[in-house]
């Protein structure tokens, strides 16, 4: 059979619809990734399956005129994948969010085929929203909040596919903190959140007791221009820290910690569910629709971790948060678990299940 993925291109776009894409390879089913021209650049992303451009267009950070313009592209894009669906004649259509996915979903709503939404976050993007009450199933990770369809009976939880280097940890073993013992933080927030970690951890850890920054080992992802800087501060503290732009080995290290300081993305939430590691989760303040608020709340919720705005993520309350973590090993390994609560390792597998049997809306 022939499945139609349409996508847009940031990772939490990407990451999903490449998992379901493998899965549903292995099963010997063809896959088609329609996107906008970006795609040509996802080739290896997306091994196996075809890459299928289609004209889009997104409503922000654009001119007046690039505004006035957008419907015109989205209408155009809508046609050619209309034209392009009936060549392919799918067995279903699956849109993983962002504008580039609004023609396609668009146009296999029109055509009366199959379809489904993934929807990462506990709050549906503004391109899901769109397409929400006219989709045949949402898949969602997290419980949704604020934006809901007419037909809550659509929603079905399938969770949020991982990559399988994140899948391999599922529930890996969590090493409570011994009274004299190391204390392993992992502090990361990709390139748009690193910033405010880079301020403002070194200044929080030098308020630590000498004997907790004796025993602390820092991995922190910072921006290049910051390493030298934030590395130059954890020095002159003596503590311990491995500070990078990029971690590959990303999932590896979350298992590793003891504590993890971070946004919450819907990526990051439901890594840290897999593996099972308390969170200290700073939301970006300036996420569209504020998005990230509600992910950290569906965690605090579980009971695995807590949620600071980043207004009041000074300093001071950095070294209290960590002093009192720090002291209450038993309380991080219960947190530990209970992140564990909110997993779904099965998402991907779920997710395709889903899809093979879907049925056009009636």
């Amino acid at each position: 059979m022939t499945f139609v993925l349409a996508t847009g291109g940031t990772g939490g776009h990407l990451f999903p619809a490449e998992a379901l894409a493998r899965e549903l390879i292995a099963r010997g089913h063809k896959v088609v990734v329609m996107t906008d021209k970006r795609g040509r650049l996802y080739g290896d992303v997306f091994p196996g399956a075809a890459i299928s451009i289609v004209p889009s267009a997104a409503f922000s950070d654009r001119s007046l005129f690039g505004l006035l313009c957008a419907p015109f592209e989205i209408v155009g894009g809508t046609v050619v994948s209309l034209v392009k669906l009936k060549m392919l004649k799918p067995r279903a259509v699956i849109g993983f969010g962002g504008y580039p996915s609004l023609p396609v979903m668009l146009a296999a709503c029109l055509a009366g085929l199959p379809t489904a939404i993934l929807s990462p976050d506990a709050l549906l993007g503004r391109a899901n929203r769109l397409l929400m009450n006219y989709v045949r199933v949402i898949a969602a990770n997290l419980p949704l909040v604020r934006f809901l369809p007419k037909n809550g009976k659509k929603i079905v939880y399938t969770g949020n596919p991982l990559r399988p280097d994140v899948v391999a940890l599922y529930a890996a073993p969590y090493e409570t903190p011994t009274d004299n013992g190391p204390l392993r933080l992992l502090v990361f927030g990709g390139s748009q959140g690193a910033r405010v970690f880079s301020e403002r951890m070194p200044a929080a850890i030098n308020l630590l007791s000498s004997d907790l920054k004796a025993r602390l080992s820092v991995v922190q992802q910072c921006r290049p221009e910051d390493i030298e800087i934030v590395r130059r501060d954890y020095d002159v503290m003596g503590v311990k820290a491995e500070l990078a732009s990029f971690f590959k080995d990303m999932p590896q290290q979350i298992a590793n910690a003891h504590l993890v300081i971070a946004r919450s993305g819907a990526g990051t939430v439901s890594e840290l569910a897999c593996i099972g590691r308390p969170a200290i989760l700073v939301p970006l303040p300036h996420a569209l629709d504020d998005n990230q608020t509600p992910n950290a709340e569906a965690l605090v919720k579980a009971g695995g971790g807590w949620r600071v705005p980043q207004n009041k993520f000074t300093p001071e309350k950095i070294a209290a948060m960590l002093t009192n973590a720090f002291f209450d090993p038993a309380g991080l390994a219960q947190r530990a678990a209970a992140a564990l609560t909110l997993a779904k390792p099965d998402a991907t597998r779920t997710l395709a299940d889903l899809v093979e049997t879907l049925e056009a809306k009636s």
